[in-house]
């Protein structure tokens, strides 16, 4: 007995210096003893923690709620959760890349204080556990990239733009590669972009790589794809997504940056291969300095005066007889269309064109005009367009920022590089193959044929498709009082800056709002999918919402019904289990209404930044009928061109009136797919980045 009271009595004396740091860290006495209680006893849930420590169920429910948003505990995708506590070693090491100049006393104890912690420490933390954290601002972002450099064992792999990778360096990235143990067995590896304006700030970060004992790889994407997202992957085991847009500007320490943390295998896997596909499809940073400083491509012959271009262009057009593969950017794509003599004369030699291009409504015309002559696929936009004329002769050249519309084509080309050497020419057809496989064939189908048009015809369904319980579809839904003009992006800014809540007792009863944002695109998805066009939309309500803050998807599939094909609503999910209960009044009439999932608040994430929306589900997703399954995957939306300020009124199959006032920008919309290798483009696709929803029950249809 005697022994016990002094082992007890020495963990006592053991925890006080760790309190005294933990406080120093912003924890209050009952916050340390809950995450020093989690470190003894392993994962557990809130009423578990409350039973064991005798603190009331609520104030448990806001210790355990404020040492996760200060990064102390992570929480497990179990329903109910469990929470575990973070590694005392990694607490300390966040505190000192937060506040290194404060932190010195700190790091100094660091050994002294790890002894004392092995003490108290008497359970292996579960930490397989699958979990999805939200970090936000760099001063938090920053201390969990050192933590993932930190647990690598075998390789990490980083999409970046060259200005995120300076600050990084300024905040000692590669001074962390240099302290790592395994340092000359990980393979470090960096997709970037490069370009004339930040070629010295690349050498300036080369500058700092040992030329021995460190394993580092750096690489530029070939024929212009795109940086998106940027991401780090480490050892196929987590994944940190960037939300930010590449076209965002991030370049200054505002704090404003955000990103999403997840361990999900299947999330993993598909970036993964997104960064794996475009590191087969670039080169090494060495040989693109050397291009961009010299400003000629090593061995291919430059072409700079545009009437030059033009004329060897041309030529090179004119006389194919085999093959022409051009990727072009939406102004591209029209340019093409005016040259109906050379359409013509490839149709009639019979060349096989393929045209890859971004293609929206803006363009859907243009696109269906050149069907005609050629084959047409629709792609995410790209910084160059390239040509390759029967697999031999290549050019690529610069697309403009912007151009007026009443430009000539001679100013559309204004520089040019071209080569015909066999090994760039063979690498150029493999990449724009590869390209040409993963795009898709635009359709007509638009966002014309869902709900928010003032165009849109009532589909009336009068027979039963073939889902659960017999569910008969009245109507998909009608749009109207569409209106532009009579209220401006300021006013529905303030509106929701202004924003009360306005509790609704009944969700099916009361008057409800969303103040959030959401974003919506058509997928027309491969074959091997075996899923029909779909509409995926993504939406983020605010905590100022009748139900709260809530993370939302509504998935639509294009059916064949009694007045012809029309995206149906076939599946709600949510992590808010009001709003839950109300979307299945909304979807009432649809498949949508007797399919609502109720997910946990880890296993679905929508988030906004800027003018970019991220959405993320780490849960298969059935869908009506029970044949087709969606499953985890993400969906990326980057806005283009200026915003509409619209309100408009929709009425529900079930009745329900909803009144849609929105900031509307056009997106384009990027689906991540983990298990096929997948990664493509939506279509048509648009992004409210402000949006305020009334909805009001069918009794109250008629004010």
């Amino acid at each position: 007995m005697t022994k016990v009271n002094h082992s007890l009595e020495g963990n006592r004396l053991s925890e006080e210096p760790i309190k005294r740091i933990l406080k120093d860290f912003g924890l209050t006495e009952k916050e340390s003893d809950v995450y020093i209680f989690l470190a003894k006893h392993g994962t557990l849930k809130r009423i578990e923690i409350a039973k064991q420590t005798r603190i009331d169920r609520a104030e448990v429910y806001r210790i355990v709620q404020s040492l996760q948003s200060k990064g102390f505990l992570e929480a497990t995708l179990e329903a109910p959760a469990r929470f575990v506590a973070v590694s005392f070693e990694k607490v300390i090491d966040s505190f000192i890349k937060e506040r290194r100049d404060e932190a010195s006393l700190v790091e100094k104890a660091k050994s002294s204080l790890l002894s004392d912690w092995q003490k108290i420490h008497k359970t292996n933390l579960e930490r397989s556990a699958e979990k999805f954290l939200v970090v936000e601002g760099e001063s938090k972002i920053y201390p969990k990239i050192f933590e993932l450099i930190r647990d690598t064992k075998n390789h990490l792999s980083i999409i970046s733009t060259v200005q995120s990778l300076l600050r990084a360096d300024q905040s000692g990235l590669f001074d962390a590669f240099m302290k790592h143990p395994l340092r000359a067995k990980i393979q470090f590896r960096f997709i970037t972009e490069l370009s004339e304006e930040n070629v010295s700030s690349m050498k300036s970060i080369l500058g700092k790589v040992p030329p021995t004992g460190l394993n580092i790889g750096v690489r530029t994407p070939d024929l212009g794809l795109r940086l998106s997202p940027r991401m780090i992957v480490r050892d196929n085991e987590e994944v940190m997504l960037f939300i930010n847009s590449e076209k965002v500007n991030v370049s200054s320490n505002s704090g404003e940056e955000n990103c999403l943390l997840t361990n999900c295998k299947a999330i993993v896997q598909s970036y993964a291969n997104v960064f794996a596909d475009l590191w087969e499809n670039s080169t090494e940073i060495e040989k693109k300095i050397l291009e961009v400083e010299t400003g000629k491509p090593i061995t291919t012959h430059v072409i700079w005066d545009a009437e030059t271009v033009m004329r060897k262009y041309s030529e090179l057009l004119a006389g194919a007889t085999e093959e022409v593969v051009i990727l072009t950017s939406s102004e591209g794509l029209a340019e093409l269309s005016k040259a109906s003599s050379m359409l013509k004369g490839w149709a009639e030699k019979g060349v096989s064109v393929k045209v890859m291009s971004p293609i929206v409504n803006d363009n859907l015309a243009v696109s269906e005009f050149l069907s005609r002559f050629c084959k047409v696929k629709h792609i995410p936009e790209n910084r160059l367009s390239t040509t390759l004329v029967d697999g031999q002769h290549l050019f690529q050249f610069e697309n403009p920022k912007s151009r007026e519309s009443n430009e000539q084509a001679t100013s559309f080309i204004e520089s040019a590089v071209y080569t015909n050497r066999y090994e760039q020419v063979q690498k150029a057809k493999t990449i724009l193959y590869s390209i040409w496989k993963k795009a898709r064939r635009p359709s007509t189908v638009t966002s014309d044929d869902t709900l928010g048009h003032s165009n849109s015809e009532s589909l009336t369904l009068t027979k039963s498709l073939e889902v659960p319980r017999n569910v008969y579809m009245n109507s998909i839904g009608t749009s109207k009082d569409w209106e532009e003009g009579t209220v401006t992006e300021k006013d529905i800014i303030n509106k929701m800056v202004k924003a009360k809540r306005i509790l609704a007792k009944d969700p099916m009863k009361d008057i409800n709002t969303l103040y959030g944002s959401s974003g919506n695109a058509i997928l027309h998805l491969p074959s091997y999918f075996k899923l029909p066009d779909m509409t995926i939309a993504a939406v983020h309500g605010n905590k100022q919402s009748s139900f709260g803050a809530e993370d939302t998807l509504v998935i639509s599939l294009w059916l064949e019904t009694p007045k012809g094909y029309a995206f149906v609503p076939v599946a709600h999910v949510t992590d808010n289990q009001k709003a839950a209960k109300w979307r299945e009044g909304v979807y009432a009439g649809t498949p949508a209404g007797q399919n609502s999932i109720l997910v946990k608040k880890n296993q679905l994430k929508v988030t906004v930044q800027g003018n970019t929306l991220f959405a993320i589900w780490t849960v298969s997703i059935p869908l009506v009928p029970p044949k087709y399954i969606l499953p985890p995957a993400s969906i990326l939306f980057e806005t283009y061109g200026e915003p509409k300020s619209c309100v408009h009124r929709t009425s529900m199959p079930s009745g329900r009136t909803q009144l849609h006032e929105f900031n509307r920008f056009k997106a384009f919309a990027t689906f991540f797919h983990p298990t096929s290798k997948y990664s493509g483009p939506g279509t048509d696709g648009y992004l409210d980045r402000e949006i305020l929803m009334t909805a009001y029950p069918p009794e109250l249809n008629k004010h």
